[in-house]
């Protein structure tokens, strides 16, 4: 049986949700990182995903400015570095500086890979989409990456940025 409610109301039921670091240079060279809650496959052939960044976020403009960014899957070791990510702005932080993230370059694009993801995509801007108060950005895969580690999936578990891993059972 189901029962009407307010759209907020029944939002709160989609948890656990998938969380997703995307990184881009901005134009000052500084690589940024932003927790995103938003994101999917859009296509296998090519590969594509998509994210979702808020219209007010520092960035939108780096993501547009730089036309590709990587998408990081976090593991579970990595919440509080996700957690930094998503609250501060890299418009006056150095946010992997901050939280000390183990990055490497990659490969195929100007910019950098989680070392302690469970799976990195370099992605190449191929277009966008206005949506409300969001941009949605697609990326094609140029490049993928894993953990040669057994790591677990980071994943936001509740509202107000509870994070953490999916019991296994």
């Amino acid at each position: 049986m189901q029962t009407e409610t307010t759209y907020a109301e029944a939002a709160r039921t989609k948890y656990p949700e998938q969380v997703v670091v995307a990184i881009a240079k901005d134009p000052q060279g500084k690589h940024n990182p932003i927790t995103l809650g938003w994101a999917m496959p859009t296509s296998g052939s090519p590969p594509m995903w998509a994210i979702s960044v808020g219209k007010t976020r520092y960035s939108l403009e780096t993501i547009r400015s730089a036309g590709e960014f990587v998408l990081a899957f976090p593991s579970e070791r990595q919440e509080n570095e996700t957690l930094l990510f998503g609250t501060r702005s890299g418009r006056d932080t150095d946010k992997l500086a901050e939280a000390g993230a183990a990055t490497r370059p990659a490969a195929e694009i100007d910019s950098v890979l989680l070392d302690d993801a469970v799976a990195n995509l370099e992605c190449r801007l191929v277009g966008e989409l206005q949506s409300g108060d969001h941009v949605i950005f697609v990326g094609r895969v140029v490049c993928a990456h894993v953990n040669t580690k057994s790591l677990n999936r980071l994943y936001t578990i509740g509202p107000g940025y509870q994070m953490g891993g999916l019991a296994r059972g």
